[in-house]
C-alpha cells in the first residue's frame, strides 16, 4: 500500500479546535452522556468487568503461556513493536485483530513502523474470524496482545516495555442494533475503555503519546443536511451507540484541555472490504444469496425512499488513518498528569467515499457478481437507532493530510466477493462484472 503522499509536508494549523455548539443548543441527552461519563469514571477506572464477554479479563493474572510476567511475552512485545527503520514511528493499535484494526496494523508494520496489537477477542461476531486475523498478521511479525483495554496495569505494562509514540485506538462495541440486547458492553468499551486508555496515556508515559481514534458517521444522528461535514451539529444521536461515540468526541475534548493529549477522531463511513465484519450488511448478503437464503431492504420511514449508505473501501480508510497519524502533533502535556507546556493539537474528521449508494445498488452488485438472484423482502425500516441516509465531505482531511478515496463500489465488492469465496472454501464460479 503506498502511502507516500502522506508524508508530504502539510499547511497544519497549530490547533484546529473542534467547533462545539452554543450552550442553548446542548440537549439533555448531552448532560446525560457526560453524567454518564462522570459516574463511570468515579465508579473504578482501574479494571472493569468485560460485560462482552462476561467475565474481567487480565493477563497481569492470568495463566495463560503467551503471559507470565516473564521474558518471553515482553520480547514479543518489544519485537513486534521496534521499528525497522531509524524514522518509523512505535505505534499501538487497539482492536487490532478487528476489522479495520488488521488492515492498518499491517499497513503500519509493512512501511517499517513498529506495531504492537491489542484486541480482547469477544464474541460479538465469530471469534474465529479474528483469529484467522491474528494468525495472518504474525505472519508479518506482528504480536497481538490478548488483553482488555480497561486493564490499566496491563496497559502501564506496556509502556513500560515500549514508549510508544502513538495510539491508534480502534477498539470499540461495534454495531448499531446490538445496543438494544446489550447496552452495557457500549458503555464498557466505548467509554469506559476509551477513558481508562486516556488516563494511562495521560499520566503514565514519558513522553505522551499522539492519539488517533475512530469516532463514526453515527454522530451525526438526525442531522439531515447533507453532505456530513464536521462543523454539522451532533447533539442529536439516534442511537445509543452513536452516543457513546459521541461522549468519546466530547471526551477527548476533555483530556486534550486538561492534559494537552494531541487527540485526533476519524468518523469512519460504512467501511467495507476482505476480512469485514459479518454483521454488516454486503458480508451477510453475501452469504445469504450464496445459500439462497432471504435478505431484507429497508425502506426509510416515509415509505418511499431507499436507505442509501457512503460505503467506503477499506484501502481508503487505511490511507486515512495513516494520514492522520503521520500528520498528528506530539502531545504537550508533563508526565504525571495535570499541566502542559501548551495547546496540544484536537482534530476530528470525516473519512468516507463521497458517493452514497442505495442498499438496493448493492444487492444488485453482489447478485452480478455471485450470479445469483437474491430472494429479496422490501420492509420499513424499524426504529432501531438506523438512519436513512450517510454521506461525507472529506475536504477537511483531503486539504490536511491528502485523503482521496480511489475505490468504487462495484471494484471493492469484487475484491470482497473474491476474499469471501476463498476464504470460506465456497466451490462458485464467480462472473466478471
Amino acid at each position: 500500500m503506498k502511502m507516500d503522499k502522506f508524508n508530504k509536508t502539510t499547511s497544519l494549523r497549530r490547533v484546529r479546535q473542534v467547533q462545539f455548539l452554543p450552550c442553548y443548543q446542548v440537549t439533555i441527552l448531552t448532560c446525560l452522556i457526560l453524567i454518564v461519563f462522570l459516574f463511570v469514571f468515579t465508579l473504578n477506572h482501574h479494571s472493569f468487568p468485560n460485560t462482552s464477554t462476561g467475565r474481567a479479563r487480565s493477563l497481569l493474572s492470568s495463566s495463560s503461556p503467551e503471559f507470565n510476567g516473564g521474558g518471553q511475552w515482553e520480547k514479543l512485545v518489544r519485537q513486534s513493536s521496534t521499528p525497522r527503520k531509524v524514522t518509523g514511528k512505535t505505534v499501538l493499535v487497539t482492536g487490532a485483530a478487528g476489522f479495520v484494526g488488521s488492515h492498518c496494523v499491517l499497513a503500519l508494520k509493512k512501511r517499517g513502523d513498529g506495531v504492537l496489537g491489542l484486541d480482547n477477542f469477544n464474541s460479538y461476531y465469530d471469534p474465529s474470524l479474528k483469529r484467522s486475523r491474528q494468525a495472518h498478521l504474525s505472519k508479518h511479525g506482528i504480536f497481538i496482545v490478548d488483553a482488555d483495554i480497561n486493564d490499566a496495569d496491563l496497559l502501564k505494562k506496556l509502556f513500560e516495555i515500549t514508549p510508544f509514540t502513538h495510539i491508534l485506538h480502534l477498539a470499540a462495541q461495534a454495531g448499531v442494533r446490538y445496543a438494544i440486547e446489550n447496552p452495557n458492553s457500549y458503555i464498557h468499551s466505548n467509554i469506559a475503555g476509551f477513558v481508562n486508555l486516556l488516563e494511562v496515556a495521560a499520566k503514565n508515559t514519558n513522553p505522551q503519546p499522539a492519539i488517533v481514534w475512530a469516532s463514526s458517521s453515527s454522530v451525526y444522528g438526525l442531522n439531515t443536511e447533507t453532505p456530513f461535514s464536521e462543523s454539522d451539529r451532533t447533539d442529536r444521536p439516534a442511537s445509543l451507540y452513536a452516543a457513546t461515540k459521541k461522549a468519546g468526541e466530547e471526551i477527548a475534548h476533555t483530556y486534550n484541555h486538561i492534559y494537552g493529549l494531541s487527540l485526533t477522531g476519524l468518523r469512519f463511513f460504512t467501511v467495507y472490504g476482505p476480512w469485514g465484519r459479518p454483521d454488516m450488511a454486503y458480508f451477510f448478503f453475501t452469504k445469504a444469496i450464496l445459500d439462497h437464503g432471504d435478505i431484507t431492504v429497508f425502506q426509510a420511514g416515509d415509505g418511499d425512499k431507499e436507505i442509501a449508505r457512503d460505503f467506503t473501501y477499506i484501502d481508503d480508510v487505511v490511507h486515512g488513518c495513516v494520514g492522520a497519524i503521520d500528520t498528528a502533533e506530539k502531545s504537550t502535556g508533563v508526565p504525571g498528569g495535570g499541566q502542559k507546556h501548551g495547546p496540544a493539537q484536537l482534530r476530528v474528521y470525516n473519512l468516507g467515499n463521497t458517493s452514497p449508494v442505495p442498499v438496493s445498488r448493492l444487492v444488485s452488485i453482489l447478485e452480478c457478481l455471485l450470479g445469483r438472484s437474491a430472494n429479496k423482502n422490501t420492509v420499513r425500516m424499524p426504529a432501531n437507532g438506523d438512519v436513512p441516509y450517510t454521506h461525507a465531505n472529506v475536504s477537511l482531511a483531503n486539504q490536511d493530510f491528502g485523503y482521496r478515496p480511489t475505490t468504487d463500489l462495484t471494484t471493492g465488492l469484487r475484491k470482497f466477493v473474491k476474499w469471501y469465496v476463498k476464504y470460506y472454501s465456497i466451490q462458485t464460479k464467480l462472473v466478471r462484472y
